[in-house]
């Protein structure tokens, strides 16, 4: 079962989120998430087996430009998560199309994502939902002294 969340989901939704951006910490990610849900610019989704909670989406709207892209606003997966037992499941699709819904919803015709360079699992997960990949790029940073 897929459910839209709310503010009352921001312990389930970080908990999850944590195991992909484990870099974060579930306290800052309930607080990002909060303002985010308050947006009508951002939607997140949770997928249920029976009364667990093992999966989420995020996605928003995105008025910048996105590589790829020839319209505005685009419908953009900003994550996607399922626990390991539950993968390979179809659950992962499930929710990228209720984000592909929701974006529809909001006036987009195009939906767009992304990936690190070297995660290959993110990589043909996207290619088998129905992605294009559009560019590959590496980004660079330097500190100014």
């Amino acid at each position: 079962m897929i459910k839209k969340a709310t503010t009352s989901d921001l312990h389930v939704l970080s908990t999850l989120a944590l195991q992909l951006w484990p870099e974060h910490t579930a306290e800052a990610l309930a607080e990002e998430f909060s303002e985010a849900i308050k947006q009508d610019t951002a939607q997140f989704f949770l997928f249920y087996d029976g009364n667990e909670a093992i999966g989420f989406a995020q996605c928003g709207l995105r008025y910048d430009y996105v590589e790829g892209t020839e319209s505005s606003p685009v419908g953009y997966l900003e994550g996607i998560f399922v626990k390991e037992a539950h993968r390979r499941k179809g659950c992962a699709v499930q929710l990228l199309s209720a984000c592909e819904d929701w974006a529809r919803t909001q006036g987009c015709r195009e939906f767009a994502s992304d990936c690190e360079f070297n995660n290959a699992a993110s990589l043909a997960f996207h290619l088998g939902a129905g992605f294009a990949e559009a560019n590959r790029i590496i980004c660079f940073t330097k500190k100014l002294t």
